[in-house]
């Protein structure tokens, strides 16, 4: 009977060993290791909320979102701007939905803006903005790898209306 609960031991050991190293490759997987390229993404995602800050409130009517009384929407200033200062790519979505579409955007899709594509609704940046989270990580966008930044974009409620997006093409 000795032998038979050592042996139970020793099982429910390399058992629990076995499932601590999945943990540690799983999570050493999913988390973001910072590339050449994050710092300028986390500065452009600084500098998008700061300008953006500077229009007003978030509000969302229907499809179209505001940040104070801009609409944000075919509005393509603030990416543009953050384009000729980072290089990179910006994007604001707005909720539509369950989902998140671009809104305004230098993100380009057969030569033209990719306005009105939806963001992957199951990639990881999206699991995170759904629990009000940042998610900063590589992502393939349209076919490309990106070191990227999203934020949400809450009302002063902590509603969730849209999404900022800054992204470095991984080249």
């Amino acid at each position: 009977m000795f032998n038979s609960v050592n042996k139970g031991s020793q099982f429910d050991c390399i058992g629990k060993l076995i499932i601590t190293m999945l943990v540690a490759v799983v999570f050493s997987f999913s988390a973001h290791a910072d590339t050449e390229f994050t710092a300028k993404v986390k500065a452009a995602m600084a500098d998008m909320k700061l300008e953006a800050g500077k229009l007003g409130a978030p509000k969302i009517d229907g499809d179209t979102l505001y940040l104070g009384k801009t609409k944000i929407n075919g509005n393509f200033e603030l990416v543009d701007a953050l384009k000729t200062k980072f290089g990179g790519t910006a994007t604001i979505f707005a909720k539509k939905g369950n989902g998140f579409i671009r809104i305004s955007t230098n993100v380009m899709k057969d030569g033209n803006r990719a306005v009105g594509t939806q963001l992957d609704p199951s990639g990881p940046a999206i699991a995170a903005i759904r629990q009000g989270n940042a998610y900063y990580g590589i992502v393939d966008i349209l076919g490309k790898l990106y070191d990227t930044g999203y934020e949400p974009i809450k009302t002063a409620k902590g509603e969730i209306v849209g999404i900022y997006y800054v992204g470095q093409l991984m080249e």
